[in-house]
């Protein structure tokens, strides 16, 4: 089978993020619309957010173009905000 696009670089992700989860208070997770965040939108989210770095530092941590975090912290951040706004549940899978 032919894969189509570019492959995908290999990131650095310093924290493990295998075990991590949210879901709404109340409500039954098999009940729950689930997003899918990869390892490198929770790093992203990690270094960005959490650690306040700049997004070159980020990127020069992860191993990747600036560029390229600039679009991986933007779809982790619209992953979150809907999650949020729409009651779903987070989980983190490894791409």
């Amino acid at each position: 089978m032919q894969q189509l696009g570019r492959r995908k670089i290999i990131r650095h992700i310093e924290a493990d993020h295998r075990m991590v989860c949210f879901k709404p208070c109340g409500i039954r997770g098999k009940d729950l619309e689930k997003i899918e965040l990869d390892f490198d939108e929770m790093e992203a989210i990690r270094l960005s957010d959490y650690e306040g770095l700049y997004q070159q530092e980020c990127a020069d941590k992860m191993g990747i173009s600036r560029t390229t975090f600039s679009r991986v912290i933007q779809q982790a951040r619209k992953k979150i905000s809907d999650a949020l706004l729409h009651g779903k549940a987070i989980v983190m899978i490894q791409d």
